[in-house]
Formats: C-alpha cells, structure tokens, sequence
C-alpha cells in the first residue's frame, strides 16, 4: 500500500494570533475609530520609525504595498504628463510595480535587470534613449534585497527624473542597516500576509524627507492635508485601525519571528551544504525571509527540478514569472531588449517557505532538488509540466 507524504506548500503565512491581538481590538473596541489615521495607526508609524531609527514624521502607513506605492509617485513625480507619460520598471518584477504606475496614469516602459543584482542598473538607466520622456523610474527590490540609495540619488540629481523605490518585501533585509536604504528617495514597503513582516494588507512609505512622506499621506487620503479641500492627485489607501493592531502585534514578536526565520534558513543550508548545492541557494538575508530560491543551471534542469517537486508532493513558484512582457495585460508595453529577464525567469525557483517549515519537509526539498541536479549527461528525457507557474 503506498503511503502518501504530507504536501508541502510554497508558503505558509503566520501573523500574530488572537490572544496578542486581544489588547489592540479592545483599544478599537473602547475608542471606536476604525480608519483615518487613527490612534492605533499612528501608533505603528512612530514605532516603525523608531524600528528604523528615523524620526515618527519619515513614515506613513498605506492599506497596501500598492496604495503605499502609489501615493509615493503621486508625492514624489505627480500623475503622467503628456511631455513625460512613460514609468521605467523593470520587467523582473511582480505584475503591482507596473499596476501602481498605470494607475497614476504613467506607461509601463519595460527594461531589463543586471544578471547578478536582479535590478535596474542606474548608470545603464541613465543613458536611455526615452530618459526625456520618463516621469519617474521605479526600481525594484528584487525578493526584498535591498536597492542602494546613492547611486540613484546621484541619478535623480543628474537626470531630474523622481525615483521610487520599490521595496515590498526588504523589510527584514533592511532592518539591519537602514541607514543606508532609507534617504531621501522614497522606499515603499508592502505589509501584505506574505511578507516576512506583515499585517494582512498594509504598507508604508519612508523617506527622510518628511515633505515627501506628507504628501503621501495626503495621497492616501483624497487629497486632503489639514483642511477638507482635496488639493491633489489621490484616492483612499489609509490603512484601517484593524490592520493597525496587526501590525503592533507583529512588532511585538517581531524578534522571534525573525529568529524563527532564521533557524529555517539554517535547516535548509545544512541540507543543501551536504548536497553541495549551497551556491544556488539564496535566503535571508541576501533576500527576504519570506523567499527561498533555488537557481537553475538551465532551463533543462529548470524542467527536471519542477518534475522532482511535484513527484515529491512540494509546491513552488516562479515568483516574477519570465517578466512582466509574458503578463498578458502588459505584453504590448514598449520595452528594451529582455534577455536577462527571460534567462533568470525560468531558472529561480521559490522554494517552500515559513517560519514554522520543520525539518522533514526541508529534507524532502532538498532531496528533490539532490535527485534533479545530476551531471547533464545522466538528466532524465524533458517530460511535459502540468504546474501553473502564476
């Protein structure tokens, strides 16, 4: 009789649970303010100030990473202009980078990343041929790995193009270094459950420019600063109080959690150091927490670690897809040359993750990955997927 192993899914979330969100409900309960910046949102703006030693007026908080990313352009660039209609992305992104800048009224111009960074490399950026007629330029954090401030403040100050970082996912990246991430250009964060760091649905803008956070804020708000005369570009994206007590609850466990994370990330390089597989493993904190990658030779073995895991019962992604150009609302974006985008598409593979993956699961892993990675002249026949890569 054969015995079925347990799957293993790609991501499992864990938030706080409902005994550490008791304390922040009964505050809802007892002062019954919901949502307009109230008490408990506040709140999480000053400690996530003091969580990235900046002042309580450099952070703003969003009702998600792509209200936080939207209201960062608005604050930052304005709504497209008819000199300047284009955002440059990258193509290696997820499909809410292009979304956030279409909904600002901007077009989606594709370009392509560096091979090791995953990023838009800013010296390349600022020889492009379109750089006249961008309105803003949006680089991406890829998996979190935190994106450089200075040389696109240098890029900002030469060109006078506004940049905004894309950073969904760096929160735990970050945290050990801020100093160096949050300046002047505004960084947007998402909070959404999948996040190491996450509150359900949720974001924030941060930027050491407190005009810029402001502006945001008033983004996020219909347009409205101290009076309620909607006085620019906006929509509604405050975060709710409720999504706030997440967020305070996450806080105060944040440093088991990121502990939890930690001992995961340390259970698969034990197992993937005896397979000599070490090398293709990217984890925290060279990416978020939330992501473990596996990087592929080729697309052939691309094809066999896919097989290998699902035989196995284990679930994976391509996170970004091969590019946002595959994506079939973008696919008719104008864009450069993709070829990086297209090679590293297909060959990183999102691994399970949680902070809770024990180790029986992570063996299985990699054991499926051992098993696949054989010399190219003993790989098994390509065999047809039956994964949905989305």
């Amino acid at each position: 009789m054969e015995v079925k192993v347990p799957f293993v899914p790609v991501m499992r979330p864990k938030l706080p649970n409902a005994d550490r969100l008791l304390p922040y409900l009964r505050r809802i309960d007892s002062g019954r303010l919901y949502s307009n910046f109230g008490p408990l949102t506040v709140e999480l703006q000053n400690r996530l100030a003091l969580h990235f030693g900046m002042p309580p007026d450099c952070v703003v908080c969003a009702s998600c990473g792509t209200a936080a990313l939207m209201a960062a352009i608005l604050a930052t660039a304005g709504p497209a202009t008819r000199d300047r209609p284009y955002a440059l992305v990258p193509a290696f992104t997820f499909a809410a980078t292009a979304a956030a800048v279409e909904l600002c009224g901007y077009r989606a111009y594709l370009a392509d990343v560096d091979s090791d960074s995953w990023m838009l490399d800013p010296e390349r950026v600022s020889h492009h041929r379109l750089l006249d007629r961008m309105g803003v330029v949006v680089p991406v954090a890829p998996f979190g790995r935190p994106v450089a401030q200075a040389p696109w403040r240098t890029f900002r100050k030469r060109s006078g193009v506004p940049v905004v970082i894309d950073a969904a996912a760096s929160f735990d990246c970050i945290g050990s270094s801020p100093a160096q991430y949050f300046q002047e250009v505004p960084v947007v964060l998402s909070f959404h459950a999948t996040k190491s760091f996450g509150t359900g649905e949720g974001g924030c803008v941060v930027s050491s420019e407190a005009a810029v956070v402001n502006r945001a804020a008033q983004a996020l708000n219909f347009g409205f600063d101290t009076t309620r005369d909607s006085a620019s570009a906006s929509f509604n994206g405050k975060m709710s109080e409720y999504h706030a007590a997440i967020g305070l609850a996450e806080l105060d466990g944040w440093t088991a959690k990121q502990q939890s994370i930690l001992e995961v990330v340390q259970r698969y390089r034990r197992e993937l150091s005896d397979k000599t597989l070490l090398s293709r493993f990217f984890a925290w904190p060279d990416i978020s927490g939330c992501y473990a990658l596996f990087f592929c030779r080729d697309q052939t073995e691309s094809d066999d670690v896919q097989n290998e895991l699902l035989r196995g019962g284990i679930d994976f992604r391509f996170w970004y897809g091969s590019g946002l150009h595959q994506q079939t609302y973008f696919s008719n974006r104008e864009r450069d040359s993709l070829a990086v985008t297209e090679d590293i598409g297909g060959r990183l593979i999102g691994l399970p993750m949680a902070p809770d993956l024990d180790e029986e699961a992570i063996a299985r892993v990699a054991a499926g990955l051992c098993k696949a990675t054989v010399g190219p002249g003993l790989r098994r026949p390509r065999r047809g997927l039956s994964r949905s890569n989305d």
